[in-house]
């Protein structure tokens, strides 16, 4: 009798796993057909055209068109495509940043780890939206000054997770070993702690994406950030502002939502992957 109760549960385990699998490649494949369509359609979305301005949502234009006549659903889709572009590479170096640190921290002594714990303390009491536009004003806004701006602000909390993951394996017996056996620290650190932490970076990487997304648009909606002629998603619901008034809701709300739907796709796949990865979750 419990055989079938012993099947039951492992399809029903079985099915879970595939559902998650199927939901972060869902997840990673629309974004990353975003960010292609967005570039390709960067030159559209510079065009344009009087004779179609202040146009309502139609087949023509699903997402309507702006005072200048350009079609805002190209402007949404490369705005996102190169808000993508952003988060990703300012999360991929913060992510970096966070492993570095937080590394050094757990393995390199007391005094190390005072140091790079009052830093991140330090980082995290000031708001990131604040200490991001003065570094981005610092140098010059731009793509630039936006991208290192969000990747100096945003990996203190990574750090500390990573910074508790590596105290935690240095308790393990095997490095405890390879310590008696005349390891160093850093090679200790290489070769026996980080592969294990890799699962946590990597989920962290990911979880850094939507935040990333939405500072760089904030940072841009106030005017630090990319420059006006860029469309991108801040620029885009900034201008809006001025026309809303008209009755040119779709100038802020298409664009609002997409960078919505953007975002939660992000924590999707970043949800999903650490449900894979993650031993205290997988059996679930």
């Amino acid at each position: 009798m419990e055989l079938p109760i012993y099947a039951s549960a492992k399809k029903v385990k079985i099915n879970q796993r595939k559902k998650t699998i199927c939901i972060f490649c869902f997840a990673c494949l629309f974004l990353v057909v975003l960010t292609v369509a967005g570039t390709m359609l960067k030159d559209l979305a510079m065009t344009t055209d009087f004779t179609q301005r202040n146009l309502a949502p139609s087949l023509e234009h699903p997402f309507g068109t702006d005072w200048m006549g350009r079609d805002m659903l190209a402007r949404t889709v490369s705005g996102l495509s190169m808000s993508i572009l952003i988060g990703l590479l300012a999360a991929s170096v913060s992510a970096v940043i966070a492993a570095i640190l937080g590394t050094m921290a757990a393995t390199l002594g007391k005094k190390v780890d005072a140091a790079i714990t009052w830093v991140i303390d330090l980082m995290m009491g000031v708001p990131h939206i604040v200490l991001l536009v003065l570094i981005s004003f610092a140098l010059g806004k731009g793509f630039w000054g936006v991208t290192i701006g969000v990747a100096v602000t945003h990996w203190p909390s990574l750090a500390r997770v990573i910074r508790g993951e590596v105290m935690q394996m240095r308790e393990a017996p095997y490095v405890k070993v390879a310590g008696k056996l005349g390891q160093g620290n850093l090679t200790i650190a290489v070769r026996h702690i980080l592969p294990h932490v890799f699962p946590q970076f990597l989920v962290g990487l990911i979880l850094l994406f939507p935040h990333a997304i939405l500072h760089e648009a904030a940072v841009t909606f106030l005017g630090f950030g990319l420059s006006p002629e860029q469309p991108a998603v801040g620029i885009i619901l900034s201008e809006s502002m001025s026309y809303l008034s008209s009755g040119m809701w779709w100038l802020a709300v298409f664009p609002g939502l997409a960078l919505i739907l953007t975002v939660a796709l992000f924590d999707m796949a970043g949800g999903s992957l650490r449900k894979l990865i993650d031993p205290f979750s997988a059996h679930n």
